[in-house]
């Protein structure tokens, strides 16, 4: 069964143990915006203990909070012991929970009205304490209480907030985003890898834009992603870049991500973040080797935030390559070769489109290189090698430094057109690096 069968029979099980059980959270507000959740989560008066018995191939993922993972062979679900918390002494976990017996108690210690709502699956009743339904109603993202209270209680609650107004496209309710500017610079204390998934869904969940600007506003970029922060103010050449200033470029290619992986929504966030430092007025204003120091800044972003060393060589690679569109029409056959065939090109194919579309709006090169890789078979982007280091050896050379540079030569040869077997390509290195003047 689903997510979503798989909770309703939970519940029907709990129930007919004698026990209350609601679907709760963020799965309760997405039916009520006919949105389809991702998750179902349930809570229930039941002590964790209780949930296990009932429910026997079930694991704890949070004995000290009473989350149990309810699972079959296809789903999965959480089941939570309603509860109140206590002692949030690290600003994030409370130290000391109560287990309650009332459901509004349980939903007093959420973060978000939005959230703190549930729903009896048998009937579509709704049970609201927090009047969330009504913030669903004006599309905004309040806190439960008070939200100094909320903020200082759980520090990854400022994310959250920003996060849920930019993918669902509320605003944030004036006390709650008062509060979050009180508090912005709490954000510092959550540990890297709680703030790097935040930040990833707001870069991919939609309205990443509007969740950049959220972050500028309330203090939190500067506090997280001061390179980023940085671009504010810093103007362009307006023959290029008539929008503005980095900071505007940069929202415009965020608001045009589609449903991006989180590897292009980074190259988007990061591909000038070289400009600032390298910002300087000549002839007209330029930014002398931004890509380069570009990546190098990436690179230390990607680091802090503990992304996986995948994701930093593709996001560091999308940087680093990102000017070289411009020069796609004077590039010779070997070298054009060779940039198409970059790992997931498509994502350095899509940042392109997305720089140009939030620029000069300049889409030749865009338009070159997608009719080049239509048209190119595969066996001429990458073909076979002519040669390899076991045929530099029979043919008399010595392993060493120069296989490389030799090889090299010969794939380039062949990516132009001008070598077109093996025989030939032994010939041709031979003519260039005799055997002899090789083994010297």
């Amino acid at each position: 069964m689903d997510a979503e069968a798989l909770a309703r029979s939970a519940i029907a099980r709990l129930r007919q143990a004698g026990h209350q059980a609601y679907l709760v959270g963020g799965c309760v507000r997405d039916k009520l915006r006919a949105v389809k959740p991702k998750d179902f989560d349930v809570s229930t008066d039941a002590r964790p203990d209780r949930i296990m018995d009932l429910f026997p191939n079930s694991g704890r993922v949070g004995a000290h909070f009473g989350v149990v993972l309810v699972r079959d062979v296809f789903a999965q679900v959480e089941v939570a012991t309603f509860r109140s918390d206590y002692d949030y002494g690290d600003g994030r976990r409370p130290s000391t929970v109560h287990f309650e017996t009332d459901p509004r108690a349980d939903v007093l210690r959420r973060d978000f009205t939005i959230n703190g709502l549930m729903m009896d699956p048998e009937t579509g009743r709704i049970l609201d304490y927090v009047d969330g339904r009504a913030d669903l109603e004006r599309r905004l993202v309040r806190a439960i209480g008070d939200p100094d209270e909320r903020f200082r209680e759980d520090h990854l609650r400022l994310l959250r907030a920003v996060r849920f107004a930019a993918r669902l496209g509320f605003a944030i309710e004036p006390e709650t985003l008062a509060a979050i500017e009180r508090h912005h610079a709490s954000i510092v204390r959550v540990s890297a890898e709680r703030i790097r998934d935040e930040l990833v869904r707001i870069l991919t969940e939609g309205g990443a834009r509007y969740g950049f600007e959220l972050l500028e506003r309330t203090g939190m970029l500067r506090d997280l992603l001061p390179e980023i922060a940085a671009m504010r103010g810093v103007e362009q050449p307006p023959e290029f870049h008539p929008e503005g200033d980095v900071w505007v470029h940069t929202l415009r290619l965020l608001e045009n991500l589609q449903h991006p992986t989180p590897t292009l929504a980074l190259g988007a966030l990061l591909h000038d973040v070289g400009k600032p430092p390298t910002f300087r007025v000549a002839d007209r204003i330029r930014f002398d080797g931004h890509a380069e120091v570009g990546t190098e800044l990436a690179h230390g972003i990607l680091n802090r935030l503990r992304f996986s060393r995948d994701e930093m060589e593709q996001v560091e690679a999308l940087v680093a390559n990102h000017m070289r569109f411009m020069d796609v029409r004077r590039m010779k056959d070997s070298t054009l070769k060779r940039f198409l065939r970059l790992p997931h090109f498509e994502e350095h194919l899509e940042l392109h489109r997305l720089d140009c579309l939030a620029g000069s709006g300049f889409m030749e090169n865009y338009e070159l290189v997608k009719r080049t890789l239509a048209e190119m078979p595969v066996e001429q982007l990458k073909p076979d090698p002519l040669v390899t280091g076991r045929d530099l050896i029979a043919a008399g050379y010595r392993p060493g430094p120069l296989f490389s540079e030799i090889l090299s030569a010969v794939e380039d040869a062949q990516l132009e057109g001008r070598l077109q077997s093996a025989g030939e390509a032994i010939a041709w290195i031979r003519d260039r690096w005799p055997v002899d003047e090789a083994r010297m």
